[in-house]
């Protein structure tokens, strides 16, 4: 017999303040990403016209993407991202993944104290002078290398993957030794494949954090061919002119106002991550759940 449960008039009161809170909620979040997208699309006489706050444009135009693209800097600061991104997060994941494997298994001699200088990192560090020195000594300023090699590997992204390979059936891995399997042909062969949720996850982390970084290249780069676009985004902010930021002459941007600018990089420079989220989003949920630290 099935029983059907009838709700009450404040169940569907609190329903409701749920969803409208959410709503506002999502609505508040999307708001500033909507505005950006708007502000760069809008043409000149209407921002100026509204003051320079547009909501809803009645003409569109790509003037400002054709700008930024028609300049050098533009397009040279997103080839570095790409390539910092790309090669940081495979970086990233091999060295996490090589240290959290044999970290995973209890057997391993001296694991527990491993582990101990591991969470120590996450509480305590040199700072950042010392680490500047270490760059410096390393000969890794004005490379892209800089941007990489300091953050190789993140202590709490390496928990994460130790606990995940921890949960794996160990009848798995003894099933593959005994067909002739060593270590590393297990890793390659049986870990990896069913490891694929927690390494897209630690990817994504990772991707997005080489992606947004500008701190670094800011400390350790000098050269303006090798900065990222986050870094020359964060200088046309901060810098009183524009042109000088994009190597161009005040007279071709007085076609278009500085904030246009702005607004269509932010947009050049946040737009590939949004892409690429939706794709790793099913693996998102699933490898922090089996990844995360049991108390």
């Amino acid at each position: 017999m099935s029983y059907i449960l009838k709700r009450s008039k404040s169940d569907y009161v609190i329903d409701f303040i749920i969803y409208a809170a959410m709503t506002l909620f999502g609505l508040a979040t999307l708001f500033p990403l909507y505005y950006v997208v708007v502000m760069s699309i809008t043409p000149i006489a209407e921002v100026l016209r509204n003051g320079g706050f547009v909501i809803w444009p009645s003409d569109l135009t790509l003037d400002a993407y054709k700008f930024i693209f028609s300049s050098n800097r533009i397009p040279t600061a997103l080839w570095v991202t790409i390539r910092i991104t790309v090669i940081g997060t495979f970086c990233n994941l091999l060295i996490t993944t090589f240290l959290a494997y044999p970290l995973s298994k209890k057997f391993l001699p001296g694991r527990n104290f491993v582990l101990m200088g591991i969470v120590f990192t996450m509480l305590f560090s040199g700072g950042l002078i010392p680490l500047y020195i270490i760059v410096k000594e390393t000969h890794l300023l004005n490379t892209i290398w800089a941007l990489i090699i300091p953050g190789l590997v993140s202590a709490f992204n390496l928990l994460i993957m130790k606990t995940y390979f921890e949960n794996l059936p160990a009848e798995i891995e003894e099933a593959a030794k005994v067909d002739g399997c060593g270590d590393v042909q297990t890793l390659f062969r049986i870990v990896l494949p069913l490891s694929a949720p927690i390494i897209a996850t630690l990817g994504l982390f990772y991707g997005v954090g080489h992606w947004n970084a500008y701190f670094s290249g800011i400390m350790y780069l000098t050269d303006k061919e090798l900065m990222p676009i986050q870094v020359v985004l964060r200088n046309m902010i901060v810098t009183p002119s524009v042109s000088s930021e994009l190597n161009v002459n005040a007279s071709e941007i007085n076609q278009l106002p500085p904030e246009t600018i702005k607004m269509a990089t932010v947009v050049v420079a946040t737009m590939p991550i949004l892409i690429i989220y939706p794709f790793l989003q099913k693996y998102f949920v699933k490898g922090m759940l089996l990844g995360s630290v049991k108390g």
